[in-house]
């Protein structure tokens, strides 16, 4: 019997030449080469599910946010509202007070670009008005249809993430009876109401959602075929740390890390522009690392 000697050069396979869409935040066009880029997470929230995230004060955020910065982050998510399983809205004057302090301070001694975790069109017009680069949503314009006037009037980046219903209930029995195709379906139709709203289509990225309104099975499925989600459009992966990844080992939230380098892996061999993380050091070093493995 003969080994092949290159098992896994295949195309597609984890050795592949890796390839990503640009993604034009309007200040500045992201080119993911050779690896996703990596988006560090500061959470304003004093709920987040991952406490490594989360910042007291304003100062204290944006020295987690320079921190990350210098650990090797290409970008930095800011969100001011847990959305974690079961979390309550909190509104828009306490999402507000949280964010636009920690802002401000950050945009005036960083010029990475900033994205900005909110599902309100005001919340997204205030911050884009003090520097934000983009508007993550996690709930694709859902919740707030004016989200989507407010990014092409300020011509900005978007992300537009996949979710079963809202936070507080996302996690109820959810049921497909083929995800991916559901959820690159989905997105699809969500990117074309914002194209519709005159928002360019190099500016929308998309985001299948893991662990929003999904089972450990759907998050393996759709890491496993993130590529079939993505439509051509940047890709962003948020696995870091989640419960799919507890399911899948036992381990608890902080011991997780391992977990979410193997999904990074999966990522990179989707394509996906963007990774969102919150160990940004450990996620640099494995996806520079694949990288020169596979000679990229």
């Amino acid at each position: 019997m003969t080994a092949d000697r290159h098992p896994q050069s295949q195309e597609g396979g984890p050795w592949a030449p890796f390839r990503a869409p640009a993604w034009d935040l309007g200040r500045v066009q992201l080119q993911a080469a050779g690896r996703p880029l990596v988006m560090g997470i500061v959470n304003l929230t004093p709920d987040s599910f991952w406490e490594g995230s989360r910042a007291a004060s304003p100062q204290a955020a944006v020295e987690l946010a320079l921190r990350l910065a210098a650990e090797g982050a290409d970008l930095l998510d800011l969100g001011a509202e847990s959305s974690r399983p079961g979390a309550e809205p909190i509104g828009a004057e306490v999402e507000l007070a949280r964010l636009l302090p920690v802002l401000k301070l950050l945009r005036a001694r960083t010029d990475l670009p900033l994205t900005i975790d909110t599902v309100r069109a005001a919340t997204a017009e205030a911050a884009l008005g003090e520097g934000a680069d983009a508007i993550n949503d996690i709930s694709a314009g859902t919740l707030d249809a004016r989200l989507a006037q407010v990014v092409a009037a300020a011509g900005c980046g978007i992300v537009l993430m996949h979710m079963r219903g809202t936070p507080a209930t996302m996690q109820e029995s959810p049921a497909y009876d083929d995800v991916v195709g559901e959820v690159a379906a989905w997105l699809a139709g969500r990117a074309a109401a914002f194209e519709a709203a005159g928002v360019a289509p190099g500016r929308i990225a998309v985001d299948p959602g893991l662990g929003f309104g999904k089972l450990p099975g759907h998050n393996l499925e759709l890491l496993r075929r993130a590529g079939a989600v993505a439509g051509g459009r940047p890709l962003l992966v948020g696995a870091s740390r989640k419960s799919f990844i507890g399911a899948v080992s036992g381990a608890a939230a902080a011991d997780r890390l391992p977990g979410s380098l193997a999904a990074l892996a999966a990522a990179r061999r989707a394509g996906a522009a963007v990774v969102r993380v919150h160990d940004v050091a450990a996620s640099r070093q494995f996806l520079d690392v694949l990288a020169a493995i596979g000679n990229d």
